[in-house]
C-alpha cells in the first residue's frame, strides 16, 4: 500500500539522504505520500503506523495538526478515492485580501470543476505580489494580478507536465565562503568573530531581537554534542524577507550558517523550511548535496533539510524544534531553555534565516560598517517586507530606525495612485496597527513598545483610505485562531471568543480588554500573547470605526 503511495525504504529524502525508519521524519513520510497521491488516505496512515510500530493515533495526530495535509476516506476503506487533479491554494492573508483574493478564490472556485480541490490557505509568503496562488507545487508569478483564467492554465500545464517549482538559477552565483575559509585556515579565532557580531549589534531577526553574539556564547558553554536549527518558516502574515533573500543569494546564508556551525561547534544542522517555497526546498536540496559533495570545512556537520507542513506555530522556536522531531508543532514550556535542551535534548543554536545571511557580510566589513547605519539614535540595517496600498512593494533594505513616512516615499515609491496613508502594520500580524498620525515613530527594536505595538519581522501593511481597521483586525484574529495549536486555554477559546466579539462593529470594549488580559498573562507562547494587539490597538487608535 505504502510502496503505491509512492514510500519506499531507500527513497530519497530530505536533502539527498535516504529515507529510513526514523520516527523524527514521520513528518517527511507523510510528505512523500502526499506529493505522490495529493492526499493522505487513512489507510495510508494505518500502513504507515504499523511500518514504523507506532499506533494510529499517534500518526494521525501528527498528520492532522498541519494544514497541507488533505486527509480522507476511512481506515476500513479498501479503494482509495479519487484524488483531485490539483490543489489550489489561494492565500486570505491580509496583504492579499486587500487585492481581492476572496472574490478571486469564488471565481477559481466557480470556473472548475470538483476535480481540483480549492482552499483557503494563510499567508503563503507572496505578499509583494498579491492576490498570491499556489497550484500543487507551483507558484503563480504575473506582471499583473492573478485571475482565475491564470490559474486555470496554471492547472492545465501542471498536469501535462508535471511541472515542478522553476529555480532562476542564473541568479545565483558560485559558493566561495571566502570569511568560511579564513576561519577554518586559522586566519580568524572564534572569540574574535563573536566580539565582532556583539559589537555589531547584530540581533535576531526572526522577530525576538535576542543578541546573535550572546546566543553564540551561550550555546557554546553547552556540553557537546551542540546542535544548529535554522528557521525559515516565517509564517508571519507581511513576510517575505528570508524568501527574497535566499532566492538571490543563498551562498550568504550558506556560509554565515557554517560560520556560526564552526564557531559554536555545532555538529548537525537541521534547516526547517516552509512548505510553499518549492522552488527554494529545490534549490536547497541541489546546493546541500553539492556542499556534501565537496566540503568546504573539515569535520563538516550533518545537514538536514526539513519541511513544514502548513502551521504558523512553528515559527516559534520550541515548536519548530518539536516539528523536526517528527511531532505536532506544541511550544515547549521553558524552562529549561532552548539552549540548554533543544532538539532531541541537546543544547541548540536556533536562528532566523536572516540572521545567519548578515553574518558574512558583518564579519567581512567589520562592525562598524553595520553599526555605523541607522536613523532617528538606531544602529544596524533593517530588511523590510513592504506590501498593501504602496506603489512598489517588496523588500526594502533601510537603516533602523526609519519611520514609515521615509519608507514609503524614499523606498517604496509612495502610496498607490488614488490611495492616501490610514494606517500600518509595523511588524505583521501580531505587531498591532497604527494610525498615519503616528507614520513618524521610529521603525525599530524596542521603539514601538510605548505605542503597543513592536517590529517583530518587520513585516509592513500598509492600509489607505479604502480600508478599516476594524475589517483588518477581523481578517488577523481569524488567522489566529486558525493558527492557534490548541495547546492553552487562553489562546485557543480566547481566539475564537475574540472573533465572535469583533464580529459587528460595537464591541464590547470592557470584555475584550478583559480577555486581552488573560491571554498576554496566560497563554505559553507568543502567539497567544500578542494576538490581542489589533484589536487593542482599534479600540485605542481607531475608536470613530467602533459604534458604542
Amino acid at each position: 500500500m505504502l510502496l503505491d503511495a509512492g514510500f519506499m525504504l531507500g527513497e530519497t529524502g530530505p536533502a539527498g539522504a535516504k529515507l529510513g525508519l526514523r520516527r523524527d521524519l514521520l513528518i517527511e513520510y507523510l510528505h512523500a505520500i502526499h506529493d505522490r497521491c495529493k492526499q493522505l488516505w487513512r489507510p495510508h496512515l494505518a500502513a504507515l503506523a504499523q511500518r514504523m510500530r507506532l499506533s494510529l493515533a499517534e500518526v494521525y495526530e501528527v498528520a492532522s495538526f498541519y494544514h497541507h495535509f488533505h486527509i480522507v476516506g476511512d481506515v476500513r476503506d479498501v479503494v482509495p478515492p479519487v484524488a483531485p487533479r490539483a490543489i489550489v491554494r489561494v492565500c486570505n492573508g491580509l496583504s492579499c485580501e486587500l487585492r481581492g483574493a476572496s472574490k478571486l478564490r469564488d471565481d477559481i472556485a466557480s470556473k472548475v470543476g470538483p476535480e481540483v480541490l480549492v482552499v483557503d490557505a494563510p499567508c503563503v509568503g507572496r505578499c509583494d505580489s498579491a492576490p498570491a496562488v499556489t497550484v500543487d507545487q507551483q507558484e503563480i508569478a504575473t506582471p499583473k494580478l492573478i485571475s482565475a483564467s491564470d490559474v486555470i492554465d496554471a492547472i492545465s500545464k501542471t498536469a501535462s507536465s508535471n511541472a515542478g517549482a522553476q529555480i532562476n538559477w542564473a541568479m545565483i552565483q558560485e559558493a566561495e565562503y571566502p570569511i568560511l575559509r579564513e576561519c577554518v585556515h586559522g586566519l580568524r579565532d572564534v572569540n574574535g568573530i563573536i566580539a565582532t557580531l556583539e559589537s555589531s549589534g547584530l540581533r535576531g531577526l526572526g522577530g525576538a531581537g535576542f543578541p546573535a553574539g550572546r546566543k553564540w556564547r551561550i550555546v557554546k558553554s553547552e556540553a557537546a554534542p551542540r546542535l544548529l536549527a535554522v528557521n525559515i518558516d516565517e509564517g508571519e502574515p507581511g513576510t517575505f524577507k528570508d524568501r527574497h533573500y535566499l532566492e538571490t543569494n543563498p551562498h550568504q546564508f550558506i556560509e554565515g550558517m557554517l560560520i556560526a556551525a564552526w564557531a559554536v561547534g555545532i555538529d548537525a544542522i537541521y534547516i526547517y523550511l516552509r512548505d510553499e517555497y518549492h522552488a527554494n526546498r529545490a534549490m536547497l536540496t541541489r546546493l546541500l548535496a553539492e556542499l556534501n559533495a565537496n566540503p568546504p570545512m573539515p569535520n563538516m556537520p550533518h545537514i538536514e533539510l526539513r519541511r513544514g507542513a502548513g502551521a504558523y506555530i512553528c515559527g516559534e522556536e520550541s515548536a519548530m524544534i518539536e516539528s523536526i522531531e517528527g511531532k505536532r508543532g506544541i511550544p515547549r514550556l521553558r524552562p529549561p531553555y532552548v539552549a540548554q535542551v533543544g532538539l532531541f535534548g541537546r543544547p541548540t543554536l536556533e536562528h532566523n534565516f536572516e540572521t545567519l545571511y548578515w553574518v558574512p557580510e558583518i564579519l567581512q566589513r567589520g562592525a562598524p560598517w553595520f553599526a555605523s547605519h541607522g536613523m532617528n539614535g538606531r544602529n544596524g540595517l533593517r530588511s523590510f517586507s513592504v506590501s498593501g496600498r504602496v506603489k512598489h512593494a517588496g523588500v526594502k533594505l533601510a537603516p533602523a530606525g526609519i519611520t514609515l513616512r521615509s519608507l514609503i516615499d524614499d523606498y517604496c515609491d509612495g502610496m498607490e495612485a488614488g490611495h492616501t496613508l490610514y494606517a500600518y502594520l509595523p511588524g505583521g500580524a501580531s505587531g498591532g496597527i497604527l494610525p498615519a498620525s503616528l507614520a513618524d515613530v521610529p521603525l525599530d527594536f524596542d521603539t514601538l513598545q510605548p505605542y503597543g505595538c513592536f517590529i517583530g519581522s518587520a513585516a509592513i501593511i500598509v492600509l489607505s483610505q479604502q480600508d478599516r481597521a476594524t475589517d483588518a483586525a477581523r481578517n488577523l484574529m481569524k488567522f489566529f485562531e486558525h493558527e492557534s495549536c490548541g495547546q492553552c486555554t487562553p489562546c485557543r477559546a480566547g481566539t475564537a471568543k475574540a472573533n465572535a466579539l469583533i464580529a459587528s462593529d460595537q464591541w464590547d470594549r470592557e470584555l475584550l480588554a478583559e480577555l486581552s488580559q488573560v491571554m498576554r498573562d496566560a497563554s505559553i507562547c507568543g502567539l497567544g500573547q500578542a494576538a490581542p494587539n489589533p484589536i487593542d490597538c482599534v479600540i485605542k487608535y481607531f475608536p470613530r470605526e467602533l459604534r458604542g
